[in-house]
């Protein structure tokens, strides 16, 4: 027989101050949802939600949907977040009464607010914003037949788009897991952007999409794509130091395709490499990657060397699929629907963001680990500041 968990107590809690920075753009959700609450007795409204799910990402004694409902019990969590005592019930009907679309207004206020943060120099004067985008899939409940992707699996997936300049993500998408990355793309394009992308984002009919977004893409091609060579560029000795083999203008695919799907020619940039043949060998999916990396782009004004860097930066987004599932919990879901999911991704979006503001440094492991210690108590808050401090003077 396990052994009973015991009730979150308000000692445990702390750190609400932090929560300022966001509790002002949460009050403009404060009636979303009551369309249908005639009766004008809803108890538990939007705002109050999203503060409560930012409370599960922040604190690790929090790690289920009761435990959220025990902390809304706390005298010292109503009174700073405003909110009531919440049923289970109600919790799990926010998820679903909730309009999950709002919070994308909440999020481009807060990525305002962010200042790109230097990772190269070289980065630094680009036109545009540079977006990496790629998808994650979540393991999802038995319950959840409408995420079912395999005969004998379920799972969503999470599309993401993230700042390569800012280090947070500024949207993600769910699906199922069996969901197009191209579709999901394809529906939130907007103007102004670089989009990185690896091989499985690699159509042409996307390509000419992005362009008349009036964006621009930076995408991995695979290995054997056919292509007709137009011009050949000659390499920097910079381009060179960055391994890269050739720098071509060319047009991508059969003649006759090409000109239906994608109207003008691209670049192509060939980048040495070290094959990775694990998973190929592995069964794990995906070809055999050769010696080289073919990366088709519409930028013409930039050196080869910099789009090869620029590619380098997609596999920051790899990383903050970990941070998302294994530091901010979202491994597990709150709720079964797609909606509620939603939800949960762009609390953690914000808790990402919060952490960017805070301490002008991306979110890391160590720096989460700090504020938890912070919000349960463990550290107090000269402690924190010492951290934020030392983080600053590295740069």
């Amino acid at each position: 027989m396990s052994a009973k968990r015991e009730k979150i107590k308000e000692s445990q809690l702390q750190g609400f101050k932090y929560f300022k920075a966001i509790s002002a753009m949460l009050e403009s959700l404060h009636d979303a949802g009551c369309q249908r609450d005639r009766a004008g007795n809803r108890l538990l409204h939007m705002d109050q939600y999203m503060s409560l799910l930012l409370l599960y990402m922040f604190n690790p004694i929090c790690t289920s949907l009761r435990a959220v409902q025990q902390a809304s019990e706390l005298k010292k969590v109503q009174r700073i977040l405003g909110c009531p005592r919440a049923s289970l019930g109600s919790l799990s009907e926010s998820a679903r009464v909730f309009d999950s679309a709002l919070m994308q207004d909440i999020i481009e206020q807060l990525s305002e607010k962010l200042k790109p943060i230097s990772s190269h120099s070289k980065l630094d004067d680009l036109t545009g914003a540079l977006i990496a985008v790629d998808g994650t899939l979540i393991p999802a409940l038995s319950k959840m037949t409408w995420a079912l992707w395999k005969t004998d699996r379920q799972a969503v997936k999470a599309h993401t788009q993230f700042d390569l300049q800012k280090h947070v993500p500024v949207k993600i998408t769910v699906t199922d897991g069996n969901g197009s990355e191209i579709e999901a793309l394809e529906n939130t394009l907007e103007p102004g952007c670089i989009y990185v992308k690896d091989r499985g984002y690699a159509s042409l009919a996307l390509f000419q999409k992005i362009l008349d977004a009036q964006s621009s893409f930076v995408c991995r091609i695979r290995d054997n794509a056919v292509y007709e060579g137009l011009e050949e560029y000659a390499l920097t000795e910079e381009a060179q130091n960055a391994g890269i083999v050739f720098d071509r203008k060319v047009r991508l695919g059969s003649a006759a395709k090409t000109k239906e799907q994608l109207s003008v020619p691209v670049r192509l940039v060939a980048i040495q490499c070290t094959p990775h043949v694990k998973r190929a060998k592995t069964g794990r999916g995906g070809p055999e990657q050769g010696e080289m990396l073919l990366i088709a782009t519409d930028r013409f004004d930039l050196e080869a060397d910099v789009i090869a860097l620029i590619f380098k930066h997609r596999w920051t987004i790899e990383i903050f699929f970990r941070f998302f599932k294994h530091v901010l919990g979202c491994r597990h879901l709150l709720s079964y629907c797609q909606n509620g999911i939603e939800l949960q991704t762009y609390a953690a979006i914000i808790a990402c963001m919060l952490i960017a503001l805070w301490t002008g440094r991306k979110p890391t492991l160590r720096t989460y680990e700090m504020l938890c210690w912070y919000f349960t108590g463990m550290a107090d808050e000269d402690e924190l500041l010492a951290h934020i401090a030392k983080l600053q003077k590295q740069d």
